[in-house]
């Protein structure tokens, strides 16, 4: 069987998403498969600057990796391009990620910005669409603005897809989660505050939502 697994929003807890990788290769006990990160890989946690030094190390081979851009990762790489977006950023959860880094806005790599600034927005296999925030369905999927695919909000009890594909997002933090629909999954659990991250499985020959959960408990964190 082959299996696409999918990490939402990690904000800065590099202990979860380094338990996470663990038991992904576990699961996968050594068949390999495809690794899809939702985005939202820095800020409001302690260690963005461990998060983005191991996605960037990839995965090991037989895998293929796709990490996505979130709308906090196009923040990092805005502020840090144009000091006038700084505040904007800082004042949303980049105050943890830039003391990760030493507090100094000159201490982090230009090698990072460039990577979380090129960052792809989707991901599209034969059954579903891997995106950040979500889909306007009434756009087409190549012109979906950038703006809603990294900020966009379901309403509440939203089931419907994209055009005939299961939509697999993050974004909208919700602890009691994931959130189980029949036209899409979120999978954002608020694991940098609840301590709780889900990797959701799929099968990658059927569609609809995963088959299969990881489920990492850590320490909750407070702010």
């Amino acid at each position: 069987m082959s299996l696409t697994y999918v990490i939402p929003d990690v904000h800065g807890r590099f202990d979860l998403l380094s338990e996470a990788l663990h038991r992904v290769h576990a699961h996968a006990a050594g068949n390999g498969g495809t690794l899809v990160m939702l985005g939202d890989y820095v800020d409001k946690g302690p260690d963005s600057n461990k998060v983005i030094a191991r996605l960037r190390r990839g995965m090991p081979e037989g895998w293929t990796f796709l990490p996505l851009k979130g709308n906090h990762d196009a923040m990092m790489a805005a502020a840090l391009s144009d000091p006038a977006k700084m505040n904007h950023w800082l004042e949303r959860g980049g105050d943890t990620a830039l003391q990760s880094y030493g507090s100094e806005p000159s201490a982090i790599p230009a090698a990072d910005i460039a990577w979380l600034g090129a960052l792809p927005l989707t991901h599209v296999d034969a059954h579903r669409i891997y995106v950040h925030a979500g889909l306007d369905p009434d756009v087409a999927i190549d012109a979906q603005p950038e703006t809603t695919l990294l900020w966009k909000r379901y309403p509440k009890g939203d089931a419907a897809g994209f055009e005939g594909r299961h939509i697999v997002h993050g974004h909208n933090a919700f602890a009691g989660g994931p959130e189980l629909y029949e036209g899409r999954t979120n999978l954002d659990t608020q694991a940098w505050r609840t301590g709780r991250l889900v990797t959701g499985v799929f099968d990658d020959a059927a569609p609809a939502g995963p088959v299969d959960f990881i489920v990492v408990q850590g320490t909750p964190q407070s702010r």
